[in-house]
């Protein structure tokens, strides 16, 4: 509600005297309630969340924050002589209103965090006293919920009737606050930011109900499945809940903003069977919280350059782990099934999502070039071969026309990953700028290959035109600079019409995914199935391609000298 057209939250000054009358702040809530609004309410269904202290101009100010659940009545105007009038606002409106008188805003803040952003610091005193959930929503929230699991069921994403119910029923709009209702259920294809750190980069969201379907989906759960979430938000957890039935959720966050934020939402819209933990969700759960037999399914909801240790060791054996896993820069989905020690793949799913914060966090390797106007990236070792680029980038460009075409709407992240698990010295050129040199449009990158002072890139040149999109065409095209350039250019070819071959489909739901095991650090190579083998930190990927003959390549990271791809392409 707004207070003339300046103070948020009716009764935020005469409440705070209020409680200096009777130490029963909810009874006086109550009171206020009725005398400035007409509503009535029982103090039974009135319950303290919390008391802030703040100073004012040397005077300290004890705020109680009242939540109450029930009420009857129509609002009106019982003191015209005090107020103008009252006024509804949607909470994702509230930080567009101009000034909020500060202990009104800070008790907003504490049922419903992140609705007024950039809030000072206040001191607050949680009660040690349950709260109990909130029911009811506007019934545009129930349409348009129902809307969105329509669109995510039409797509595929929602084939079993568990996860289908699961969407139409857990309130998408509770755990968003700060978004307004066509926004939390934006055709299932949106994800909301709600969390940005100093440089504006998204840290924390809630991602798209498409995906959020497919990843729980790949989980397989059974009726009373105890799954670990990494990464929280309240939402997505609510919804692996829901499916399990009678299961539960372990939720690990290590921002303490995120993990606050969360538990009150589950607290007020939730079912009471997820836990919500502060902790960097690499380590794992706390081990009082570990089944015995380990967590039957374990979903990452954050970009993962590797794969915690902890992960597997808490997961049961034959237990599915789906995270979104960063490979040559590229983020899959990826659904590994535990067999032992380890880790079969059985989904890949296209995505990406915000970075992981923890233990994991790694700043891929860049290496700037033309005075910041390009940079190469390197995500799976350190860069090697770059000396010299520069010069090279100023020389004559060789150009190799694949004859590989593609029309509208085609796929081509198959060929990403195909290229970045399989060629020796694989990067991602990006240009920042547009130097007019290598023919990427600005804010673009390009899968590429370094050699000694030498690059190749592959972009895509529009070949046809036509108004109606089935009658344009793309063909691949393969950029190179430096005296390998030529030799690199032919590699890069090489792979372009192997996947041609051996990958791609007509269907884009249909191009085919490699083999993929991952097996823990230091495991020697004769122990390895034979494959492209691509080394993390902790585990060693090995993927097989079809059409490649299997013959263990040197690993997948640029190397420093220019090298024939290994296997039948």
């Amino acid at each position: 509600m707004r207070r003339n057209s300046r103070e948020i939250v009716p009764g935020s000054r005469s409440t705070c005297r209020a409680i200096s009358r009777t130490p029963i702040p909810w009874a006086a809530a109550v009171r206020e309630l009725a005398e400035e609004t007409g509503l009535i309410a029982d103090p039974a269904d009135a319950y303290v969340v919390t008391m802030l202290v703040d100073d004012s101009h040397g005077i300290p100010r004890l705020t109680a924050v009242v939540r109450i659940t029930a009420w009857t009545g129509t609002p009106a105007n019982p003191e015209p002589d005090k107020f103008h009038g009252w006024e509804f606002l949607d909470l994702h409106t509230l930080a567009c209103v101009g000034g909020i008188f500060a202990p009104a805003a800070q008790a907003l803040d504490a049922v419903w965090p992140g609705v007024i952003p950039d809030l000072p610091p206040v001191v607050s005193y949680p009660l040690a006293i349950e709260r109990p959930p909130v029911p009811g929503e506007p019934a545009e929230a129930g349409r348009l919920r129902r809307a969105m699991a329509r669109t995510v069921i039409e797509g595929g994403w929602a084939p079993s009737s568990a996860v289908r119910s699961a969407l139409e029923t857990v309130p998408r709009h509770r755990y968003v606050p700060e978004a307004g209702l066509a926004v939390a259920y934006d055709g299932g294809d949106r994800a909301v930011i709600t969390r940005r750190d100093g440089s504006g980069t998204a840290i924390s969201s809630v991602s798209a109900a498409w995906l959020q379907a497919d990843m729980i989906e790949q989980l397989r759960l059974d009726p009373g499945a105890i799954v670990f979430e990494a990464g929280s938000g309240g939402y997505n957890a609510e919804l692996i809940a829901y499916v399990t039935a009678a299961g539960r959720v372990v939720s690990a966050d290590i921002d303490p903003w995120v993990v606050r934020r969360t538990r009150a939402f589950l607290t007020e819209a939730g079912s009471g069977r997820v836990t919500v933990v502060e902790a960097d969700a690499a380590l794992g759960a706390p081990a009082h919280l570990v089944p015995r037999g380990g967590f039957d399914a374990t979903m990452i909801t954050y970009n993962c350059w590797d794969i915690a240790p902890a992960w597997v060791e808490q997961l049961s054996n034959g237990g599915r782990l789906v995270l979104p896993l960063e490979i040559g820069g590229y983020t899959r989905s990826v659904t590994f099934e535990r067999r032992g020690e380890v880790l079969h793949a059985a989904h890949f799913t296209y995505c990406g999502f915000v970075r992981d914060q923890g233990q994991q966090a790694r700043t891929a390797p860049v290496v700037p070039l033309l005075d910041g106007a390009l940079s190469l990236r390197f995500d799976e070792g350190a860069p090697a071969g770059a000396h010299g680029l520069k010069e090279a980038l100023r020389g004559p460009r060789h150009e190799i026309a694949t004859g590989i075409t593609m029309g509208a709407g085609a796929y081509f992240g198959s060929l990403q990953l195909y290229a970045a698990t399989t060629l020796p010295g694989f990067c991602r050129l990006h240009a920042h700028q547009d130097p007019g040199v290598t023919v990427i449009p600005k804010g673009r990158d390009a899968p590429a290959v370094l050699g000694d002072a030498s690059l190749a890139y592959l972009t895509h040149v529009q070949t046809r035109h036509g108004e109606d999109p089935q009658d344009r065409e793309w063909e691949w095209v393969v950029h190179a600079f430096g005296d390998q350039g030529p030799q690199l250019a032919e590699q890069l070819s090489a792979t372009v019409h192997a996947w041609d071959r051996h990958i791609r489909a007509d269907d884009n739901n249909e191009h085919a995914d490699p083999v993929l095991t991952a097996h823990p650090a230091g495991t020697p190579d004769h122990q390895l199935p034979a494959g492209d083998v691509l080394d993390k930190a902790s585990f060693r990927l090995v993927f097989q391609w079809p059409g490649r003959d299997g013959r263990l390549p040197a690993p997948a990271r640029p190397t420093g000298t220019a090298t024939t791809t290994t296997g039948a392409a």
